[in-house]
């Protein structure tokens, strides 16, 4: 089963203490999934993976799409979700909230790290970040490492910005576009002028317009997305799922990563190489 909720939905879910559909620790599993690309198609890539999930745990799996990185950060609160794919700082969000527990980080392009970068046109006249003045800017998600604080941090490194606060009077518009895909198509259609998104994040656009985009800044290594659980999830199902997740890994279900946003494979989390992200959410107000 694959359930698509909207920010309304999802509130009136929480507000209601709504499991979706409910299942219980030791009946089966609910994930979470973050709309970093286009949620429809994530849909699909949802319904393939749960069910392979379910046949090789022996549990029900089932996975619905959050509105943002906030709304997977309050599933695993309400316990909508025990599980949940997400980046490195929702995921120290989760971790300073409710005690979130890493469980797997991405391998992606045979590297455990990525960056966030400032994405334009290459006929948009745009040379540095500084001619972004007064221009539109699209971002992934407000509660995103690469999609958004990282990217901007670019901005803070030049002394364009002191931070978030001001962001919105450097730029013309600011805007978040839903997701890494989202973001690049509005920068690539013309309707931003510059976007902030993952270091690959031009891999969701077609290859004419990749050939039309260039970088134009790109920040520190950040630890790759993670997947997460919630506190008090049955040890004996979180170590099942790990086992099987990490045997996605094996040549033979290495097709299914495709369904997974694409890594190279997964490792086990270490929560120690989030600590950089941990002082950049502080330094944005993000942890206190």
């Amino acid at each position: 089963d694959v359930l698509m909720l909207n920010r309304r939905t999802f509130l009136a879910a929480a507000s209601a203490s709504f499991v979706v559909p409910a299942l219980a620790a030791e009946e089966g599993l609910t994930l979470a999934f973050i709309p970093q690309e286009n949620p429809e198609k994530l849909l699909g890539d949802i319904k393939v993976i749960t069910g392979w999930l379910s046949e090789h745990m022996g549990v029900p799996v089932i996975g619905f799409v959050t509105f943002d990185h906030a709304a997977a950060v309050e599933a695993l609160r309400n316990g909508d979700a025990d599980i949940s794919f997400m980046g490195a700082l929702p995921f120290v969000l989760a971790e300073d909230q409710l005690g979130a527990v890493p469980l797997l980080s991405e391998v992606y392009r045979g590297q455990p790290s990525y960056s966030g970068r400032v994405f334009v046109r290459k006929d948009s006249g745009i040379e540095t970040l500084a001619d972004l003045k007064g221009r539109d800017i699209a971002f992934a998600d407000p509660v995103s490492e690469s999609g958004y604080i990282y990217p901007l941090d670019l901005f803070v490194r030049e002394g364009l910005i002191s931070g978030t606060d001001d962001a919105d009077s450097f730029f013309g518009r600011k805007f978040f576009a839903g997701g890494y895909q989202q973001a690049m198509q509005a920068m690539a259609n013309g309707l931003v002028d510059a976007a902030g998104a993952s270091q690959y994040a031009d891999l969701f656009l077609t290859p004419d317009q990749q050939a039309e985009v260039r970088v134009l800044a790109e920040s520190e290594q950040i630890p790759s997305h993670a997947v997460i659980a919630r506190p008090g999830l049955d040890a004996g199902l979180q170590t099942r799922f790990v086992n099987v997740m990490l045997s996605l890994n094996d040549p033979e279900n290495r097709y299914l990563l495709a369904y997974l946003y694409g890594p190279d494979g997964y490792v086990t989390a270490d929560p120690e190489v989030y600590e950089g992200v941990r002082e950049t959410a502080r330094r944005y107000g993000f942890l206190k």
